[in-house]
């Protein structure tokens, strides 16, 4: 079994996919890390430290003292928080990056990285609709800017230096076992949660503002099987496009209301809208389908079900869904 190190384990993504990769590779095998504790779960599932992805020696020296064979690098400034600290989040989304690059470069036993991308890095003269593999990427985000530099500097690694590096461009992330990180899709999350709490949710985007979600099992099985997947089958060294299914925070708030009648919203657009605006509201991903097989196994009635009935649990309302 190989050994695999998942940076961001604290996170939305990484703490669901320490769970299913630990299934998968066994406890042992499968080494969280965060620069803050993580779920209770995954700090008593399997191996967990503090690490700090920033200092590269610390990092060096863990993947090769544990023998790590693949690296997940999940840790990144997200896009609302980003542009508060746009140049802070510049140094730490690229230089992550390139640490585990240089690393994987280096170390003879690192067989494989993945990394997050995201629909940020495309912009306002990007197609909206069905929006292709590959098109005009123009981003008007520091977040933006910084995944579609570190799409180009994965595609060099791996033709320059031949590192194994795979990559997906995530739509919006929706999970019950974090809450948001500030991120600009973060309402599809935080709409479940005051749902429950509150019976009363202030959206931050307004009601017909259509995105691409994706619910987290699909993410993470995707993710998964795009690393076990043959390089031969690999048409892309950077990152794939995965679109999930397109909603609106009207929709989503209709399909709660059929599980929660009480419940109520207003719109109050932030500065996360004019973010939100420039990015697509459909994505093309036939190219992944193509290639290893992508696919989904959640809508928008069956998600937000799970959803519903998982965070009442959570919260300790079990009536939430039925």
């Amino acid at each position: 079994m190989d050994n695999i190190l998942v940076i961001g384990a604290a996170g939305q993504i990484g703490s669901d996919l320490v769970v299913g990769l630990r299934k998968i590779y066994g406890s042992s095998n499968v080494f969280a890390t965060d620069i803050k504790p993580a779920p209770q779960d995954i700090m008593e599932g399997g191996p967990f430290q503090i690490l700090d992805v920033m200092d590269d020696k610390q990092l060096i020296h863990f993947i090769i003292r544990h023998k790590i064979n693949q690296i997940y690098l999940l840790a990144a400034v997200l896009s609302g928080n980003a542009e508060k600290l746009p140049v802070q989040a510049w140094e730490i989304n690229m230089k992550s990056l390139l640490n585990v690059l240089e690393i994987a470069k280096m170390v003879e036993d690192v067989k494989k990285v993945f990394w997050p991308s995201s629909i940020a890095v495309f912009g306002p003269t990007t197609p909206r609709l069905h929006t292709p593999q590959l098109t005009i990427m123009e981003p008007i985000t520091v977040y933006g800017i910084s995944k579609l530099a570190g799409e180009r500097w994965c595609d060099y690694y791996f033709n320059k230096f031949g590192v194994d590096v795979r990559s997906i461009r995530y739509p919006g992330l929706i999970s019950y076992k974090t809450e948001a990180g500030g991120g600009t899709t973060d309402y599809s999350v935080e709409i479940f949660y005051e749902a429950i709490r509150k019976k009363q949710y202030n959206c931050f985007l307004s009601e017909n503002t259509a995105l691409p979600m994706l619910y987290m099992p699909d993410a993470i099985r995707a993710t998964i099987d795009l690393m076990e997947a043959p390089r031969e089958k690999l048409s892309l060294n950077s990152a794939y496009n995965l679109g999930g299914f397109s909603v609106t925070p009207k929709r989503v708030y209709e399909e709660i209301r059929t599980h929660i009648p009480e419940f109520k919203i207003e719109y109050n657009p932030d500065f996360r809208q004019a973010i939100a605006d420039s990015w697509p509201q459909s994505i093309d991903d036939s190219v992944a389908k193509k290639d290893w097989g992508c696919y989904y196994e959640y809508d928008l009635e069956k998600m937000s079900t799970e959803m519903l009935r998982e965070i009442g649990r959570k919260l300790g309302h079990f009536d939430s869904a039925q």
